[in-house]
């Protein structure tokens, strides 16, 4: 049996991770703020699957069956269902669609935010709210890295969500 953490624990230090680095220690450097939570998304994703999920598997064969491994496999295990949908364009690049990502769903815009601030979403980039609600996304994104290069794929995650709580996170093998 292996030791299990309470999710509102996770949830919380994800929290107080994302506003430590983004209002205290790289508040006028919200990139670097970035870059440090994905680092540690990465060291995360990396001892994962190289300790507790991938333990008593044999080393996959492809990119494909190691990104399905993370579909299926190890979202289970980190998020507690599967991702919702896989899209390939079978030349290195991977989109992974999580309809309801857990991290997410208790993550709210700012209800001061006003129309105009929603209209200039859709827009022209991102809003402040949605800068912030981003920046909770490179931890995961790390993990998935952290992850795929254990099983010796280095790759780029990013991921977009334009449809809260529903998140895509898009993989690109580096060749």
């Amino acid at each position: 049996m292996g030791r299990e953490v309470a999710e509102s624990c996770v949830d919380t230090l994800l929290t107080e991770t994302v506003s430590m680095y983004c209002d205290r220690f790289y508040a006028n450097k919200p990139e670097l703020a970035a870059r440090r939570i994905e680092a540690i998304g990465y060291q995360v994703g990396h001892q994962l699957s190289e300790s507790r999920y991938t333990m008593e598997r044999p080393r996959f064969n492809d990119h494909l069956e190691a990104i399905k491994f993370i579909c299926k496999d190890f979202w289970s295990e980190v998020f507690k269902k599967q991702i919702d949908n896989l899209k390939t364009n079978h030349r290195g690049t991977f989109v992974l669609q999580d309809n309801r990502f857990r991290w997410l769903s208790r993550v709210s815009l700012d209800p001061s935010s006003s129309e105009k601030e929603t209209e200039d979403l859709s827009s022209s980039g991102e809003s402040k709210a949605a800068q912030a609600v981003s920046m909770y996304l490179y931890f995961p994104c790390g993990i998935i890295r952290g992850a795929l290069s254990n099983l010796g794929i280095p790759c780029a995650v990013s991921a977009d969500i334009s449809n809260l709580p529903a998140c895509s996170f898009v993989v690109r093998v580096k060749a």
